[in-house]
C-alpha cells in the first residue's frame, strides 16, 4: 500500500506544479496515479488530507535530496558557513525535481491564502527550515566564520524568505539561475559578512 500512497503523492506534485492547487480534482488525481478515487480517499480521507500529505511529501523529498547533496562528517563539521551557502543553493538547481518541487511548494504556500488547512503546516516545514538554516549560521558564529553581532533566526528567516523569491522568479523565468546564484551569495555576505 505505501507504493500506492506514493504513487498518489507524486501524482499531486506533478498536478500541482503543472496546473495549481485552486483546480486540482481529486479524480485527475487518481487517474494520473492509475488508482480508484476510493483508494485515495482511503489514504487522505478527503482533499483537504491530500493537500496537507503532499505539502509533507514535498517537504521531506527535499530534504532528502539536500541529505543526498551535502558532505556529512568532520566535512561539514569543519565548514559550516559552506554548509548553509550550499544547502540555500540546493533549492535553486536545474533539476528536474527540484524544480517540481519547488513550483509545487510555491502553488500551496500561494494557495494557502484560500486553504486555511494548509497553514499550520506550511507554517511548521517552514519554521523547520528556518530553523536548520539558524544551526548553520549559529555554526558559523561559533567557528568564526560569521559576524557575531547577527541574530541567527532573523537571518535565518532573511534568507530563507529570499530563497522563495529568487525561486518564484527564476522558475517564472524572469530571472536567470546564474542571477539567482550571485544575488543569493551577496545575500549571504551582506549578512554574516566576508
Amino acid at each position: 500500500m505505501a507504493g500506492k500512497r506514493d504513487q498518489i503523492l507524486q501524482a499531486a506534485v506533478g498536478t500541482i506544479a503543472q496546473s495549481g492547487v485552486r483546480g486540482l480534482r481529486v479524480e485527475d488525481i487518481a487517474t494520473k496515479a492509475g488508482v480508484s478515487t476510493g483508494l485515495l480517499y482511503y489514504h487522505f480521507k478527503d482533499r483537504a488530507g491530500l493537500l496537507r500529505a503532499t505539502l509533507d511529501y514535498i517537504n521531506d523529498r527535499a530534504g532528502q535530496h539536500t541529505a543526498r547533496a551535502l558532505p556529512t562528517g568532520s566535512d561539514a563539521a569543519g565548514n559550516p558557513r559552506a554548509m548553509l551557502e550550499q544547502s540555500l543553493l540546493l533549492e535553486l538547481q536545474d533539476d528536474e525535481e527540484v524544480r517540481e518541487n519547488s513550483t509545487a511548494w510555491g502553488e500551496l504556500r500561494a494557495s494557502a491564502v484560500f486553504e486555511v488547512e494548509l497553514r499550520d503546516r506550511l507554517e511548521g516545514a517552514t519554521s523547520g527550515w528556518v530553523r536548520e538554516i539558524a544551526e548553520w549560521i549559529e555554526a558559523a558564529q561559533q567557528a568564526g566564520q560569521a559576524r557575531t553581532d547577527a541574530d541567527p533566526d532573523d537571518v535565518a528567516e532573511r534568507l530563507t524568505a529570499l530563497v522563495e523569491g529568487l525561486s518564484e522568479r527564476w522558475l517564472s523565468g524572469t530571472l536567470g539561475l546564474a542571477r539567482a546564484h550571485a544575488l543569493l551569495r551577496g545575500a549571504i555576505v551582506a549578512e554574516l559578512g566576508a
